[in-house]
């Protein structure tokens, strides 16, 4: 049964909500999370792409504008585990100058922490979880302890790939990921097929389900599934307080008190269930600088493929890919445009899945598109570039004047991209097929620019003025409630969020703990 109060209720069971459930709960912390999706356990899931896209988000919908759209469909997930079910475990911590990008360059935003404050949540969570990499190669990699386990084997593409980056006089080490090189705490090694975004049914990439649920439970963690948030509550009697979240379940609205309440819903659902929290006497908590909503964030992303004499078998390997590349990373000033970039090497990929390349050259058709795909199966190389966004305060996520059948609005996004990152990413792109011909591809093309990752709405700040929440989460001018996730961010760097967010929550409930 669950308690009328609890001491802390999370809404959303994803990455960041279930590992704070576990660590509160585990610090002897009664926890309540409140999850919009359905119940999932490790056995449900499928190696099928019908299956992956069923882990994407798709109710309630998000309307989305700009130069550059965010692709909530893509990103985002819904269920126990949330989006990091479908993600490719691709674990990297941001660099040091991340954190203080306007200070050093004057664009963007500053975090109120640095790397070194998470420095000791980086290494503790990734020997929780189990990350395989090679700390010596990663050059680039910030201080911070080796990985647990040794890197996943290069197949035969990233052999082939390798060669351009030493015939262009770049470096690239073994990428790191949170996937099992070898069998870590119970759980298998991988097994190399490349089904990752279907949600690892193996339990050999560190997803939610065999990482926080298994220590969340043990710990007495309460989760109501298809319980979904529609507001957060204050007290009449002190507006600084969150009295409680309301909730519609099986088409009843429900309410839950709670001494603390942690919105981790991921980036759009948690900025809109606070805007949607307003009142007639009450602006929306985090709302006092009209900063709730700004800054979101998406990396500009794309895939460069190459055809090569060589067989480089590109359904061998994971998802996420081989190898990586950061050797330009740390230069964000570099003539050209600005910003941080990375390179992620030879993705295992099949002719129609998830970024399959079956359909990826409309020019080719007719009876050319089967030898040619033929050949592809065998010879076929490709690698992502990933770029960083800059924090503008006109990209925005805010209420659509559309609502649902409960008379819940639901959430619009607008991104453009600024044409300082637009640059860099053209850059980079022309640079990576020079890097694939160098490799000796006789082919070379790219996919479009997407958006991948998604960030920022609710970014902290030690200034409130400037910021939704502090160092902690905690949202400005309230004295319990918190947001957790990627929502946080001030700035996104190049890398792919999902360490970073992992060792924000792992801070936060440091805090949480220590703090009555």
């Amino acid at each position: 049964m669950v308690k009328k109060k609890q001491d802390v209720i999370i809404v959303g069971a994803g990455a960041a909500g279930l590992m704070l459930a576990a660590r509160l709960a585990e610090g002897g912390q009664s926890v309540t999370i409140l999850e919009a999706g359905a119940e999932r356990q490790l056995g449900d899931l499928v190696s099928s792409q019908i299956w992956a896209r069923k882990l994407k988000w798709a109710e309630p919908a998000v309307s989305e504008s700009g130069d550059h759209k965010i692709g909530h469909a893509f990103n985002a997930g819904s269920g126990t585990g949330g989006s990091a079910i479908h993600h490719y475990g691709v674990w990297l911590r941001m660099h040091e100058g991340d954190f203080s990008l306007h200070k050093d360059h004057g664009v963007g935003l500053n975090w109120p922490l640095g790397y070194a404050d998470l420095t000791p949540h980086y290494d503790r969570v990734q020997a929780e979880v189990g990350l395989s990499g090679d700390a010596e190669q990663e050059r680039w990699r910030p201080p911070g302890a080796p990985y647990p386990m040794p890197p996943l084997p290069l197949f035969a593409q990233a052999r082939v790939l390798a060669k351009g980056f030493e015939n262009t006089a770049r470096h690239t080490s073994p990428l790191p990921l949170a996937i099992n090189s070898e069998p870590y705490q119970g759980r298998k090694s991988c097994q190399y097929d490349g089904w990752c975004d279907a949600g690892c049914p193996t339990g050999a990439l560190g997803n939610p389900l065999v990482t926080w649920l298994p220590r969340a439970l043990a710990a007495g963690v309460h989760i109501e599934h298809n319980a979904r948030v529609s507001r957060v509550i204050r007290s009449a009697a002190n507006p600084s307080h969150i009295e409680s979240v309301e909730y519609l379940q099986r088409g009843i609205r429900k309410t839950l008190s709670a001494a603390r309440i942690i919105i981790a819903a991921f980036t759009v659902q948690s900025v809109r269930i606070l805007l949607s929290s307003a009142t007639a006497q009450h602006g929306a908590p985090g709302n006092h600088s009209d900063k709730l909503g700004r800054y979101l964030m998406t990396h500009p992303a794309a895939t460069v493929f190459g055809l090569f004499e060589e067989e480089t078998y590109p359904h061998q390997g994971v998802s996420a890919g081989q190898l990586l590349s950061h050797d330009e990373y740390d230069d964000k000033a570099a003539a050209g445009g600005f910003g941080s970039s990375q390179w992620m090497i030879g993705h295992a990929i099949k002719p129609h899945d998830l970024l399959g390349y079956g359909t990826g050259r409309p020019d080719i058709s007719g009876p050319e598109l089967e030898p040619w795909l033929k050949r592809a199966a065998r010879h076929l190389g490709n690698m992502t570039l990933v770029c960083e966004d800059i924090a503008l305060p006109e990209n925005r996520i805010t209420l659509s004047d559309k609502v649902d059948s409960d008379g819940i609005p639901y959430a619009h996004t607008h991104h453009d991209l600024a044409p300082n990152a637009a640059a860099r990413w053209t850059q980079r792109m022309a640079e990576g097929e020079e890097i694939m011909r160098a490799a000796g591809a006789q082919e070379v093309w790219s996919g479009p620019r997407i958006g991948m990752h998604i960030m920022g709405g609710a970014v902290m700040g030690d200034d409130p003025a400037q910021s939704v929440t502090d160092r902690n989460g905690r949202v400005h001018e309230t004295d319990n409630l918190y947001v957790a996730g990627p929502a946080l961010f001030p700035s996104s760097g190049a890398v792919n969020p999902t360490f970073t967010l992992s060792a924000l929550a792992s801070h936060q409930a440091e805090h949480l703990l220590a703090t009555p």
